[in-house]
């Protein structure tokens, strides 16, 4: 196999998605742009806070700049967010309560939810406070909107979860034109209840977001797409006013809120990142894309087709063989700048009822805007890639990626 061919031909023929990328990249920048002059940013706002974190005004302004670009009365954007999960966590708790019932309609959430809800007994998750947990399935990748219906019609539901982006399971991700029409469905029936948004991966994908389509709340995390790369850690809560103040309270405590909060020198890094981060999202959707073409072209399912509309920055391979996963991401390894030498292999993780591989040569640990693959050890054996800081660097790891998987096929 000639690899250079390979690429070259693909790039050949993927330059048509590469100009609607370029295209949403500069309505995004444009928006980014627009905020920081709005809160007319400077200097002043990379201070930092220590101990309690009493007026920092880097961190309050940097919450405006992100409701702005949002779409949101108010953000909650944070270094004490441990992951996007952990934001998640805060905003259930914080929104229902002993007896409230949280419905999803997307399906089964993202593994690391379930101890969380109560998918998975654990003594500190929503179930073991009382709260209940229903589930409605998708119906060839769309919402199941009759049954969306007749439950909200039939039972008192406080809030209702989507998480647009696929995890780890095989069914697409959600469009936020599919968002739109399920939250306008939804209305029709129940007003009050709350809708909220796992928008992880999502961000500047498309030109709009949930909220600006009637979602309440959106939850992501910062070193995922908003951060840029450069973000070390955290993520936002994004939306109504009271919702977002609710969330304070519940990430440190009520009385005080979001008056509490050390920054600790991350400022500069969050407002970077977020400057930085449509061109970032815009070269992880190409790598995408990129990758989706050439293995296609060596006859392996992808999901998306290089063609196909994006929402996300994930690209699924389906392998259908453990070895050929666990090569292919430890190819990605060795493309990548730190820790290239080592050997990713499968194994027991947190929040994980399967083995997962994972490839994540990243600056910072789990960051998977930077670039990752990985995925659990079981059928179909499908690697979930996503990110790339630049589509150079993108490139250069999947043709090394390849490289490891055609050592492999020399010998079966």
């Amino acid at each position: 196999m000639n690899i250079e061919k390979l690429f070259k031909d693909a790039e050949e023929k993927i330059q048509e998605e590469f100009k609607k990328i370029d295209k949403m990249c500069e309505k995004n920048s444009n928006k980014v742009l627009n905020a920081f002059r709005k809160y007319k940013i400077s200097e002043a706002h990379f201070s930092s806070t220590t101990g309690y974190g009493y007026s920092d005004i880097g961190r309050d302004t940097i919450e405006k700049v992100f409701a702005e670009i949002l779409g949101a009365e108010d953000a909650l954007v944070r270094n004490q967010f441990i992951s996007g999960s952990h934001a998640l966590t805060v905003a259930l708790f914080s929104y229902l309560r002993p007896g409230d019932t949280m419905l999803s309609i997307s399906g089964l959430p993202y593994d690391t939810l379930h101890e969380v809800i109560g998918i998975k007994e654990n003594k500190s998750s929503l179930k073991s406070f009382n709260i209940n947990y229903e589930q409605i399935d998708l119906i060839d990748d769309d919402f199941d909107y009759e049954k969306i219906k007749e439950t909200l019609n039939n039972k008192k539901i406080k809030l209702i979860e989507i998480q647009r982006s696929k995890g780890y399971s095989t069914r697409k991700s959600i469009n936020i034109e599919k968002v739109e029409k399920v939250i306008n469905e939804i209305r029709k029936v129940d007003k009050d209840v709350i809708i909220m948004v796992d928008n992880c991966y999502c961000e500047f994908v498309e030109e709009k977001t949930p909220l600006e389509v009637g979602a309440d709340i959106i939850v992501g995390s910062l070193i995922k797409n908003l951060g840029g790369g450069l973000a070390p850690n955290g993520a936002y809560i994004a939306g109504k006013k009271e919702l977002v103040e609710l969330a304070g309270e519940r990430l440190t405590l009520p009385g005080e809120g979001r008056e509490v909060g050390p920054t600790l020198g991350i400022n500069k890094s969050i407002l970077q990142g977020l400057f930085f981060a449509p061109s970032v999202v815009a070269s992880a959707l190409k790598t995408a894309v990129l990758a989706s073409a050439v293995l296609e072209d060596l006859g392996y399912n992808v999901e998306p087709k290089y063609s196909e509309k994006r929402c996300d920055i994930v690209q699924t391979i389906i392998f259908n063989d453990e070895e050929k996963l666990i090569k292919f991401c430890q190819g990605i390894q060795m493309g990548s700048p730190i820790d290239s030498f080592a050997i990713p292999e499968g194994w027991d993780m947190p929040g994980y009822d399967d083995k997962v591989i994972m490839a994540a040569g990243t600056f910072t640990q789990g960051s998977s805007i930077e670039l990752s693959c990985d995925g659990p050890i079981r059928s179909p054996y499908i690697a979930y890639l996503q990110g790339s800081l630049t589509y150079d660097y993108g490139k250069l790891a999947l043709k090394k990626a390849i490289e490891n998987l055609q050592k492999l096929e020399k010998y079966v």
